[in-house]
């Protein structure tokens, strides 16, 4: 990941062309162009609590990370998800049986999310056999048809506690936005308290999702968000997480700016993902909880 750093220049009357500009500042106006497009308008991440790391080369993505502290976040992930489940499974009881009584479907919902990707940028095994496509419908049909395949991450089964009616996306995928009519009385009660996010332990032991990482988003909102958004998709180099900095500084998010702010977050997280910060995102984790903050 790249980072941007605007140059302060003084004020200047008249607007220079790149021609009349010192030979060592000129830039090619298609450069200026995709520099543009890349800058993102999100305000830069605020969290001073977290550890910088300084790292002297960027991380892509946590195959970056020493073996060493790929195995200790693995094991922090066993431990801690092992024991909330053993200290919490009459809370999680409770929950269930008042889902059950108090609307009717499951009490489970399961939801595909997507996980963690390894693929390199840009990497197609057939465009280095066949060559780059000769035309932009070519190029097009193929770079639809790699991510329909790939779906940009590992998907996986999510599990919740059902928050919302049974018959919530009947007419689609959708965000929740604030003072959602789907939701119910209960549902909002276990989403201000996140206790419809515990099945998720499960999603944790098995090695789909992380205790602390990215929010793993729904693979009908990726192809847009990462369009729209530059770097979106360097967030799924890390495994997601059951909450994360961009969870606890950013909360629900349900648009564009929203967005963008998360994946600021995100990419701030994985570059300075360590034992030290996992530790204090899930403390503050502890406050949102008790506060109910971020909560729709």
């Amino acid at each position: 990941m790249s980072t941007i750093i605007p140059l302060a220049t003084k004020p200047s009357k008249a607007k220079q062309t790149p021609e009349q500009l010192p030979a060592d500042l000129q830039v090619d106006v298609a450069e200026l162009s995709q520099f543009e497009q890349i800058a993102s308008p999100a305000p830069q991440p605020d969290a001073e609590w977290i550890s910088q790391l300084n790292l002297e080369v960027p991380r892509n993505n946590v195959q970056c990370f020493s073996l060493v502290d790929r195995i200790t976040k693995r094991i922090l992930d066993i431990v801690i998800a092992t024991g909330l489940l053993l200290v919490l499974w009459p809370a999680m009881l409770l929950t269930a049986i008042a889902v059950k009584l108090t609307s009717p479907g499951p009490v489970i919902f399961k939801q595909k999310r997507v996980g963690l990707n390894l693929r390199k940028k840009n990497s197609d095994r057939r465009l280095e056999e066949l060559g780059p496509p000769e035309n932009e419908e070519e190029r097009r049909l193929l770079e639809e048809d790699r991510r329909n395949k790939y779906s940009y991450g590992k998907q996986f089964t999510l599990y919740k506690f059902r928050t919302m009616r049974n018959d919530a996306e009947r007419n689609g995928a959708q965000f929740a936005v604030k003072g959602d009519c789907r939701v119910t009385t209960v549902g909002r009660f276990m989403r201000k308290t996140r206790l419809d996010e515990l099945p998720q332990l499960w999603n944790v032991l098995r090695g789909e999702m992380s205790m602390v990482g990215p929010r793993p988003e729904r693979p009908e909102f990726i192809k847009g968000l990462s369009e729209e958004i530059p770097d979106y998709i360097q967030r799924l180099g890390l495994k997601p997480g059951l909450t994360g900095l961009a969870q606890i500084e950013n909360g629900y998010d349900n648009d564009i700016e929203s967005f963008r702010r998360k994946v600021t977050y995100d990419l701030m997280y994985l570059q300075n993902c360590c034992l030290w910060n996992d530790i204090k995102v899930l403390f503050r984790t502890i406050r949102v909880v008790i506060t109910g903050s971020g909560a729709l």
